[in-house]
Protein backbone atom coordinates (compact mmCIF):
# COMPACT_ATOMS: atom_id res chain seq x y z
CA UNK A 1 0.00 0.00 0.00
CA UNK A 2 1.19 3.45 -0.76
CA UNK A 3 2.44 5.76 1.39
CA UNK A 4 -1.08 8.25 1.81
CA UNK A 5 0.41 10.85 3.85
CA UNK A 6 3.63 11.71 1.37
CA UNK A 7 0.45 11.25 -1.63
CA UNK A 8 -1.73 13.81 0.61
CA UNK A 9 1.36 16.10 0.94
CA UNK A 10 2.03 15.67 -2.87
CA UNK A 11 -1.56 16.83 -4.20
CA UNK A 12 -1.93 19.29 -1.61
CA UNK A 13 -1.27 21.85 -4.36
CA UNK A 14 -1.58 19.46 -7.77
CA UNK A 15 -4.52 18.14 -9.51
CA UNK A 16 -2.10 14.97 -10.95
CA UNK A 17 0.48 13.42 -9.68
CA UNK A 18 2.40 14.93 -12.27
CA UNK A 19 1.47 17.89 -14.93
CA UNK A 20 -2.03 19.37 -15.41
CA UNK A 21 -3.33 16.01 -16.92
CA UNK A 22 -4.57 12.82 -15.77
CA UNK A 23 -1.35 10.33 -17.02
CA UNK A 24 -0.10 6.75 -16.23
CA UNK A 25 1.26 8.55 -13.38
CA UNK A 26 -2.08 8.62 -11.95
CA UNK A 27 -3.16 5.32 -13.38
CA UNK A 28 -0.36 3.26 -11.72
CA UNK A 29 -0.62 5.20 -8.07
CA UNK A 30 -4.65 4.66 -8.48
CA UNK A 31 -4.09 0.89 -8.71
CA UNK A 32 -1.59 0.68 -5.65
CA UNK A 33 -4.20 1.60 -3.52
CA UNK A 34 -5.86 -1.69 -4.63
CA UNK A 35 -9.19 0.04 -4.68
CA UNK A 36 -9.56 1.42 -1.53
CA UNK A 37 -10.16 4.95 -1.65
CA UNK A 38 -8.64 7.54 0.73
CA UNK A 39 -10.65 8.71 4.15
CA UNK A 40 -11.81 12.18 3.21
CA UNK A 41 -11.27 13.31 6.59
CA UNK A 42 -7.70 12.42 6.94
CA UNK A 43 -6.38 12.88 3.35
CA UNK A 44 -8.87 15.04 1.72
CA UNK A 45 -6.93 15.93 -1.61
CA UNK A 46 -6.08 12.30 -1.64
CA UNK A 47 -9.54 11.54 -1.71
CA UNK A 48 -10.44 14.20 -4.59
CA UNK A 49 -7.77 12.38 -6.82
CA UNK A 50 -9.09 9.44 -6.18
CA UNK A 51 -12.63 10.22 -7.41
CA UNK A 52 -10.93 12.17 -10.03
CA UNK A 53 -9.10 9.42 -11.16
CA UNK A 54 -11.95 6.85 -10.45
CA UNK A 55 -14.09 8.85 -13.25
CA UNK A 56 -11.42 8.04 -15.88
CA UNK A 57 -11.60 4.15 -15.26
CA UNK A 58 -12.46 3.59 -18.62
CA UNK A 59 -9.98 5.37 -20.08
CA UNK A 60 -6.98 4.47 -18.03
CA UNK A 61 -5.40 2.68 -20.90
CA UNK A 62 -5.09 5.28 -22.94
CA UNK A 63 -3.66 8.10 -21.13
CA UNK A 64 -0.20 9.42 -21.95
CA UNK A 65 3.03 8.58 -20.14
CA UNK A 66 3.66 10.24 -16.88
CA UNK A 67 6.56 9.75 -14.45
CA UNK A 68 6.44 7.28 -11.61
CA UNK A 69 6.84 9.10 -8.64
CA UNK A 70 5.77 6.07 -6.08
CA UNK A 71 7.26 3.10 -7.51
CA UNK A 72 9.48 3.01 -4.43
CA UNK A 73 6.84 3.76 -1.90
CA UNK A 74 5.50 0.07 -1.87
CA UNK A 75 9.35 -1.48 -1.72
CA UNK A 76 9.80 -3.36 1.74
CA UNK A 77 12.07 -1.44 3.61
CA UNK A 78 16.01 -2.26 4.12
CA UNK A 79 17.18 -3.94 7.36
CA UNK A 80 19.43 -0.73 9.09
CA UNK A 81 22.67 -3.00 9.02
CA UNK A 82 22.95 -4.07 6.17
CA UNK A 83 20.85 -2.13 3.71
CA UNK A 84 21.59 1.70 5.10
CA UNK A 85 24.61 2.45 2.23
CA UNK A 86 21.96 1.38 -0.26
CA UNK A 87 18.97 3.31 0.89
CA UNK A 88 21.50 6.35 0.94
CA UNK A 89 22.12 6.07 -2.55
CA UNK A 90 18.53 5.73 -3.43
CA UNK A 91 17.80 8.59 -1.41
CA UNK A 92 19.90 10.42 -3.59
CA UNK A 93 18.90 8.95 -6.87
CA UNK A 94 15.24 9.09 -6.43
CA UNK A 95 13.40 12.03 -5.74
CA UNK A 96 9.54 10.40 -4.65
CA UNK A 97 7.85 13.95 -5.18
CA UNK A 98 10.19 16.11 -7.70
CA UNK A 99 13.49 17.66 -6.56
CA UNK A 100 13.79 21.30 -6.10
CA UNK A 101 17.18 21.28 -7.96
CA UNK A 102 15.30 19.67 -10.96
CA UNK A 103 15.71 22.00 -14.87
CA UNK A 104 12.23 23.65 -14.27
CA UNK A 105 12.30 24.74 -17.80
CA UNK A 106 12.76 21.02 -19.01
CA UNK A 107 10.20 19.92 -16.62
CA UNK A 108 7.70 22.47 -17.91
CA UNK A 109 8.60 21.49 -21.36
CA UNK A 110 8.16 17.99 -20.76
CA UNK A 111 4.46 18.78 -19.06
CA UNK A 112 3.70 20.87 -21.83
CA UNK A 113 4.15 17.81 -24.51
CA UNK A 114 2.22 14.92 -22.35
CA UNK A 115 -0.88 17.64 -21.78
CA UNK A 116 -0.81 18.34 -25.94
CA UNK A 117 -0.52 14.34 -26.68
CA UNK A 118 -3.49 14.18 -24.33
CA UNK A 119 -5.24 17.06 -25.87
CA UNK A 120 -4.62 15.27 -29.38
CA UNK A 121 -5.48 12.10 -28.31
CA UNK A 122 -9.39 13.52 -26.83
CA UNK A 123 -9.46 15.56 -30.53
CA UNK A 124 -8.91 12.40 -32.39
CA UNK A 125 -11.45 10.48 -30.58
CA UNK A 126 -13.37 13.48 -31.35
CA UNK A 127 -12.91 13.52 -35.29
CA UNK A 128 -13.66 10.00 -35.29
CA UNK A 129 -17.04 10.50 -33.60
CA UNK A 130 -17.35 12.91 -36.47
CA UNK A 131 -16.85 11.03 -39.71
CA UNK A 132 -18.76 8.29 -38.07
CA UNK A 133 -22.03 10.82 -37.65
CA UNK A 134 -22.04 10.20 -34.59
CA UNK A 135 -23.39 13.41 -32.16
CA UNK A 136 -20.61 14.16 -29.70
CA UNK A 137 -22.03 14.63 -25.78
CA UNK A 138 -20.24 17.18 -23.58
CA UNK A 139 -18.57 15.40 -20.81
CA UNK A 140 -20.01 16.22 -17.38
CA UNK A 141 -19.52 15.34 -14.29
CA UNK A 142 -21.97 15.57 -11.38
CA UNK A 143 -20.22 16.23 -8.17
CA UNK A 144 -21.72 16.69 -4.21
CA UNK A 145 -19.72 19.45 -2.37
CA UNK A 146 -19.67 19.62 1.12
CA UNK A 147 -19.56 23.51 2.66
CA UNK A 148 -17.93 24.05 6.07
CA UNK A 149 -18.79 27.18 8.17
CA UNK A 150 -16.88 28.37 10.61
CA UNK A 151 -19.16 27.59 13.31
CA UNK A 152 -22.45 27.15 14.52
CA UNK A 153 -23.28 31.05 13.97
CA UNK A 154 -22.56 31.22 10.80
CA UNK A 155 -26.00 32.58 8.87
CA UNK A 156 -26.16 29.62 6.61
CA UNK A 157 -28.92 30.67 3.84
CA UNK A 158 -26.53 33.72 3.13
CA UNK A 159 -23.55 31.30 2.86
CA UNK A 160 -25.82 29.08 0.42
CA UNK A 161 -26.64 32.08 -1.26
CA UNK A 162 -23.14 33.27 -1.80
CA UNK A 163 -22.29 29.91 -3.35
CA UNK A 164 -24.88 29.67 -5.70
CA UNK A 165 -24.07 33.32 -6.65
CA UNK A 166 -21.00 31.32 -8.30
CA UNK A 167 -21.90 31.21 -12.19
CA UNK A 168 -19.90 29.81 -14.77
CA UNK A 169 -20.82 28.51 -18.37
CA UNK A 170 -21.05 24.75 -18.31
CA UNK A 171 -21.88 25.17 -14.49
CA UNK A 172 -25.28 23.61 -12.71
CA UNK A 173 -26.26 24.30 -9.22
CA UNK A 174 -29.02 21.62 -7.77
CA UNK A 175 -30.35 20.28 -4.57
CA UNK A 176 -28.72 20.84 -1.44
CA UNK A 177 -29.32 20.25 2.54
CA UNK A 178 -27.58 21.38 5.50
CA UNK A 179 -25.55 18.38 7.32
CA UNK A 180 -25.39 18.45 11.27
CA UNK A 181 -21.92 17.87 11.88
CA UNK A 182 -21.71 18.56 15.95
CA UNK A 183 -21.59 21.01 18.48
CA UNK A 184 -24.17 22.57 16.72
CA UNK A 185 -22.59 23.09 13.33
CA UNK A 186 -24.22 22.38 10.22
CA UNK A 187 -22.66 22.08 6.84
CA UNK A 188 -24.18 22.63 3.58
CA UNK A 189 -24.06 19.70 1.26
CA UNK A 190 -24.31 20.97 -2.21
CA UNK A 191 -25.02 19.18 -5.50
CA UNK A 192 -24.02 20.32 -9.01
CA UNK A 193 -23.80 19.60 -12.56
CA UNK A 194 -20.36 20.85 -14.55
CA UNK A 195 -18.97 20.62 -17.57
CA UNK A 196 -15.43 19.42 -17.55
CA UNK A 197 -13.77 21.95 -19.27
CA UNK A 198 -14.59 23.47 -15.19
CA UNK A 199 -12.06 22.68 -12.89
CA UNK A 200 -13.35 21.41 -9.78
CA UNK A 201 -10.50 22.77 -8.05
CA UNK A 202 -10.48 26.37 -8.98
CA UNK A 203 -14.58 26.25 -7.99
CA UNK A 204 -13.80 24.98 -4.52
CA UNK A 205 -11.19 27.97 -4.27
CA UNK A 206 -13.67 30.59 -5.24
CA UNK A 207 -15.98 28.88 -2.92
CA UNK A 208 -13.78 28.79 0.23
CA UNK A 209 -12.82 33.03 -0.86
CA UNK A 210 -16.19 33.14 0.26
CA UNK A 211 -14.02 33.57 3.68
CA UNK A 212 -17.07 35.68 6.02
CA UNK A 213 -18.82 32.17 5.97
CA UNK A 214 -16.89 29.50 4.54
CA UNK A 215 -14.10 27.77 6.24
CA UNK A 216 -13.32 24.68 4.11
CA UNK A 217 -14.79 23.00 1.08
CA UNK A 218 -15.06 18.86 0.09
CA UNK A 219 -15.57 16.86 -2.50
CA UNK A 220 -18.09 13.93 -1.18
CA UNK A 221 -19.03 11.94 -4.62
CA UNK A 222 -17.92 12.58 -8.15
CA UNK A 223 -19.37 10.59 -10.96
CA UNK A 224 -19.34 10.65 -14.79
CA UNK A 225 -22.73 11.64 -16.63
Amino acid sequence: MADLAKIEQHLTTRSYVDGYAPSSADVKLYDSLNGVAPDAKQYPHAARWYRHILSYASEHSTLPAGTNFFSALSAPAASADKAAPAAEEEDEDIDLFGSDEEDEEEAERIKKERVEKYNEMKEAKKQEKLAAGKTLEVAKSVVTLQVKPWDDETDMEALEAAVRAIEKDGLLWGKSKLVPVGYGIRMLQINLVMEDKISLDELQEEIQEIEDYVQSTDVAAMQKL
